[in-house]
């Protein structure tokens, strides 16, 4: 018996790399999977795969970023399977820049695929799941969004993903819907080059097949790091504490920074490095 047993799953993106190596897992773990890929070519190869493996697996090209095409995914797994379990929004684009140097177009084609395609997709089978009083999304997202040199629009568009997964957590929690996502530091062809802490695509899976699956019941609104060693949780955006005064002016804000706020210091995570409140530059 495997934890996806007679579960029917939607993996976008999953014509390589990470989207490949989720719905291959899922479908051992025993899910039927829409493997979907605007590159239908590569979505029929592991399409293929799962099938010479004994699993069971359909085929989509469509494109999440277009909301009708993302409508007929998420009604594809319905009318093959009978409804959807699962949706796993990996689809998405990498591109870096620096600011003074970003490209409008490629700027537009992120938010398209990594925001709206996860809003198009999400939307459509959380109506699905809502009939059904049941489902899991499950949302990737990546340390980028914490800040990262190089990188600040696709940060954005994946801090969008960590905000939506929050957000849609609380709203569906009471209809039986749970809304996790992953954080994978990876080996990919969209990542950085691969350093040690970068894990292979297989040794990610696990995480995302746990998420889909009843062993992780009750757990929601949670963004999980997965390196090539470690498992985490990165912990939700909070506002520090406040200091307080009868009036704000632009003197009382300056002590307030030279003084309450002293104690903040830049705090690391992995490779990425959060802006000190003073720029020691100054």
């Amino acid at each position: 018996m495997g934890v996806l047993d007679d579960r029917a799953v939607v993996v976008t993106g999953a014509g390589r790399g990470l989207g490949r190596a989720y719905a291959r897992h899922a479908a051992r773990a025993g899910a039927a999977v829409v493997v979907n890929d605007v590159d239908a070519a590569a979505s029929a190869r592991v399409a293929g795969e799962i099938r010479a493996d004994g699993g069971t697996a359909e085929t989509s090209g469509h494109s999440v970023a277009d909301r009708s095409a993302a409508e007929a995914l998420i009604d594809l797994c319905v009318s093959r399977f009978g409804g959807v379990d699962g949706l796993v929004n990996n689809a998405g684009l990498f591109h870096q820049a620096d600011p003074w140097a970003e490209d409008p177009d490629r700027v537009r084609a992120m938010v398209e695929v990594n925001v709206l395609g996860t809003l198009h997709c999400g939307l459509a089978a959380i109506a699905r799941m809502h009939a059904r009083g049941s489902g899991v999304i499950v949302n990737v997202t990546s340390g980028t969004h914490l800040g990262h040199p190089g990188s600040a629009v696709y940060g954005a568009t994946k801090g969008a993903v960590a905000s939506l997964t929050y957000g849609w957590a609380l709203d569906l929690r009471e209809a039986g819907i749970r809304v996790n996502a992953v954080s994978p530091l990876a080996i990919t062809d969209m990542k950085l080059p691969p350093y040690d802490g970068h894990a292979r695509p297989e040794e990610i899976a696990a995480l995302v097949t746990f998420l889909l699956s009843d062993r992780s019941a009750g757990i929601t609104g949670q963004v999980v790091r997965r390196s090539r060693r470690g498992l985490g949780l990165i912990r939700h955006p909070a506002i520090g504490p406040m200091a307080e005064a009868g009036e704000w002016e632009v003197d009382d804000i300056d002590r307030a920074f030279r003084d309450t706020f002293r104690e903040l210091e830049a705090i690391g995570y992995g490779d990425h490095r959060v802006v000190p409140i003073r720029d020691p530059r100054r």
